[in-house]
């Protein structure tokens, strides 16, 4: 059992930047991919980022290449979401994810994920 509780989402103006948080329990932290996720009103959520289990490897959407990091610190139990040049269509509630697998894969799909957040808001305004 995975517990994950995401923080530091926030209102900022276009071009600034916030860093995401996503504290995990359990002693296995480090045998799980985790990804982030965003949902924006209306729509399905969507995927963003994904991370290896030791964070060697990395995927992101097209959409937030170059401007998006994802990371992770296993002894912390924390993976990250650094999002620098915001804009206002990455407003979103925002998901971390946990994929309980050590092999690596650029999946995109959440039911690959058993384990989700209560999400955080973001909002970019214009």
């Amino acid at each position: 059992q995975v517990q994950l509780v995401e923080s530091g989402g926030g209102l900022v103006q276009a071009g600034g930047s916030l860093r995401l948080s996503c504290a995990a329990s359990g002693r296995t932290f480090s045998s799980y991919a985790m990804g982030w996720f965003r949902q924006a009103p209306g729509k399905e959520r969507e995927f963003v980022a994904r991370i290896s289990w030791s964070g060697a490897y990395t995927y992101y959407t097209d959409s937030v290449k170059g401007r998006f990091t994802i990371s992770r610190d296993n002894a912390k139990n924390t993976v990250y979401l650094q999002m620098n040049s915001l804009k206002p269509e990455d407003t979103a509630v925002y998901y971390c994810a946990a994929d309980h697998t050590t092999d690596w894969r650029t999946t995109v799909m959440l039911y690959e994920y058993e384990y989700w957040g209560q999400g955080t808001q973001v909002t970019i305004s214009s």
